[in-house]
């Protein structure tokens, strides 16, 4: 088998592609009758799997009824029931929401109400962010402007305001000087340093995934790291903003990502699992404080959209949320970690390529490496990544594999992110068939 010559590098093909033509909880068809099990929920978004009855039939009543209602003509039953759902889900400050159609645009609009709170509080000389190396904050100018991920990043240079960027928060790739222990105060340390020599006074916000997604590979916030990320923010005056896109909405096994470190954001990004993807739909999140601060000055935010608000979109949302509290899908999230982690070693037992598998609740990565004692990254010019996805939709399995997490070039990671609601037998097919791709891969560049 060789690797197919019109895939791009990276995860995102537009080379031909097998047709979907029909899918069932776990597993699509294609056209040729081909059958896949979806162990990555596509690219993290299916927490309920496909052709939830209940969700669907909530789609169609509501079209029924009215598709969109533009949210500066009304309201409607399903946004207003969404967000207090969201309301209750996050506790806490975060009462106050924007509803956008996706990630980047969640994104966009944390970074427009950081700036916004800014000038409401009278410094507006504070218009730069700081976000992470090796981290994925969107597609759009600005969201790109804060992302650390080279490949998807580099094409567009000079388009686009550059953030400050400081080191990945990895414990199993600590920052210099630092150990798997020391890994969260070091980098913590980083923030506040790079706060103080830029001048505290220009700083807007610093913005983060409490685990990061597809450019780190299940990368869990090292103990300790939020909260001190949290005092820093504080002390001077910058904006604490959690991207929960790809980790929030139960990803990670509370619904909050950030709840497990027990830290509270200034405002939250969240998408993929909000409505999952039944619909698009996202939500920029923001506290009490920054909103009393807005609204003082400004009388409202001023970002949003045509489709903001979208009432057919809420209410897959309210769908959604519903049945992932009726049957208590987080805490079954949770409960699964070991589980995953523990078949995962189990499956690929003795194979020295495997450097290290993280993660939390369904969101599960195995990182490949070509020296186990060194943490030495095979060379990215083998996109061994890209193999193993080729091999993965051979063997009839869907899953997530991403290079350059080392340094942008190298690194090779394989995420599993299955749908909340999987069976503890398509969670044991969705990791055999990822090890056995995996080792097919590694025996045919001779790394087995």
């Amino acid at each position: 088998m060789t690797l197919r010559n019109d895939l791009p590098p990276n995860i995102h093909s537009t080379g031909t592609l097998p047709k979907a033509v029909w899918a069932k909880g776990a597993y699509i068809h294609d056209a040729t009758g081909k059958v896949y099990v979806d162990g990555s929920g596509g690219p993290a978004v299916y927490c309920l799997g496909h052709a939830n009855d209940e969700v669907n039939d909530a789609i169609k009543q509501q079209l029924d009824r009215i598709a969109h209602g533009y949210r500066y003509n009304f309201t409607t039953d399903a946004l207003e029931e969404l967000t207090e759902i969201i309301r209750e889900r996050c506790g806490g400050t975060l009462n106050h929401m924007v509803y956008v159609t996706g990630g980047s645009e969640a994104v966009e609009s944390c970074l427009k109400i950081a700036l916004q709170y800014q000038t409401a509080v009278g410094q507006k000389s504070r218009r730069r962010f700081i976000a992470r190396e090796r981290s994925w904050h969107g597609n759009t100018l600005g969201a790109l402007g804060v992302s650390g991920f080279l490949e998807r990043r580099k094409d567009f240079e000079g388009a686009y305001i550059d953030a400050i960027r400081i080191s990945p928060a990895n414990v199993y790739r600590p920052i210099a000087g630092a150990t798997a222990e020391t890994a969260g105060e070091a980098c913590a340390k980083e923030l506040e340093d790079a706060i103080l020599k830029h001048g505290p006074e220009t700083i807007a916000a610093f913005i983060f995934e409490p685990v990061v997604g597809a450019a780190g590979g299940c990368v869990p916030a090292p103990p300790g790291y939020a909260k001190r990320v949290r005092e820093i923010c504080d002390r001077y005056g910058v904006v604490m903003i959690s991207d929960e896109v790809m980790s929030g909405v139960g990803r990670c096994g509370t619904w909050r990502a950030l709840a497990h470190d027990g830290v509270e954001p200034d405002v939250m990004s969240i998408a993929k699992g909000l409505a999952g993807g039944y619909l698009p739909l996202g939500a920029a999140i923001y506290s009490d404080r920054i909103a009393e601060a807005i609204n003082a000055a400004h009388g409202a935010v001023q970002t949003g959209h045509t489709f903001t608000g979208h009432t057919a979109c809420c209410a897959a949302g309210v769908a959604v949320q519903k049945i992932m509290l009726r049957e208590k899908l987080v805490e079954r999230v949770a409960a699964n970690e070991a589980k995953i982690k523990a078949m995962i070693a189990e499956a690929l037992s003795g194979v020295e390529a495997v450097g290290d598998i993280r993660g939390r609740g369904h969101f599960i990565a195995t990182e490949l490496v070509a020296d186990r004692k060194t943490k030495k990254p095979f060379d990215g010019s083998k996109k061994i990544f890209m193999q193993i996805r080729q091999q993965a939709l051979e063997n009839g399995l869907i899953c997530y594999p991403v290079g350059g997490n080392v340094d942008g070039v190298n690194g090779d990671i394989v995420i599993l992110s299955p749908p909340y609601n999987s069976s503890d037998s398509e969670l044991a097919e969705m990791v055999d068939k990822m090890a056995t791709s995996i080792k097919q891969v590694l025996k045919r560049i001779g790394a087995a």
